[in-house]
């Protein structure tokens, strides 16, 4: 089986190591820091001041001593980042990089059902999963991301109901790992569902000992088979536990190689590829489109211009209160 990787990317002419030496001019030239998540193209990861997963860069944007903040991931990323640091100025490499769960989720659709779920008589707090839009997060009494989830489902008081947005499946590994009940939004990551169970079988087999870690944003089918279940930093800090090289089939966003391979370069990494074509071979449909739009020529760019920007709006106020008590203590 042969493993083509697709991108919507256009080839650049430009030297990466040029741009990577224009970028970190530009940074002390504009007094910024970039953080850049575990999903975006290693080269941008590279010259990064602060990488991570959504938990860490929600806490690391806390302590940016720059006037201007980059953040390469995505738009709910940047507005987080606006939200604990409504002082900076915070820009993003493309305003397009959005998010199939955040997406998924719109704000007036909150709402509606949670007015309907209050109707009823219903006595629930609702959590939202970071990856979710600022003006939903000013709805709801709790944010987690894949790091901190069962630490705030285990704050949420016993005789309260839990809606969880918007992941399903994500909320469906919590229910099973906390024991809690949950009313479950409808929603799912683009990424994380195309995960074909019959090709992770099969490369089980092709690959003997190897041990199979994935996100818990993917189906209920794929982690049944998944030696360890976690977000991209417990991923990097069990691959750093396992002293023997060992092979490790990997059923999440495939920049996520990058980290791994840096954080624990005695092993094998192999990206759990997507469903298989009828030619037999499969593509890596394990690459979000939205992250891969941040490149060194975007970020070069931002720098340069000073936009886009993430501008402060109202309810920016109501999810910071959200946003703190979740993350920060």
């Amino acid at each position: 089986m042969s493993l083509q990787i697709f991108s919507e990317r256009p080839v650049s002419e430009e030297d990466p190591l040029d741009l990577m030496d224009e970028i970190e001019a530009l940074k002390k030239e504009k007094d910024a820091s970039i953080l850049a998540h575990f999903y975006v193209d290693g080269e941008i990861q590279d010259i990064a001041d602060f990488t991570g997963d959504s938990l860490k860069l929600a806490r690391d944007a806390t302590k940016v001593t720059t006037s201007t903040i980059v953040f390469a991931g995505v738009h709910f990323m940047g507005e987080s980042a606006k939200i604990m640091n409504p002082e900076k100025r915070v820009l993003i490499p493309d305003m397009l990089a959005g998010c199939s769960l955040a997406d998924s989720c719109p704000p007036d659709q909150l709402a509606a059902f949670q007015d309907q779920l209050r109707a009823q008589g219903r006595d629930f707090q609702t959590v939202a999963y970071i990856n979710t839009s600022a003006a939903v997060k000013s709805l709801v009494d709790w944010i987690v991301t894949s790091g901190n989830a069962r630490e705030i489902i285990d704050r949420v008081p016993a005789d309260k109901e839990i809606l969880f947005v918007p992941d399903q499946h994500l909320g469906r590994y919590l229910i099973e790992v906390t024991g809690r009940k949950m009313i479950l939004w409808p929603g799912s990551c683009m990424v994380h569902e195309v995960f074909s169970i019959q090709d992770l079988i099969r490369i089980k087999k092709r690959t003997p000992g190897c041990v199979i870690m994935a996100h818990p944003e993917c189906p209920q089918n794929i982690l049944e088979l998944t030696d360890v279940v976690g977000g991209t930093e417990k991923m990097r800090q069990h691959v750093m536990s396992v002293e023997k090289p060992t092979t490790f089939l990997v059923a999440t966003e495939a920049a996520m190689i990058h980290p791994l391979q840096k954080a624990a370069p005695q092993h094998t990494y192999i990206p759990v590829p997507g469903i298989t074509a009828s030619t037999g071979e499969t593509c890596a449909c394990n690459r979000c489109p939205h992250m891969s739009r941040n490149t060194l020529q975007k970020v070069r760019d931002c720098l340069k211009n000073g936009g886009p920007e993430i501008e402060w709006k109202d309810y920016f106020q109501k999810a910071r209160a959200v946003l703190d008590k979740s993350l920060l203590k």
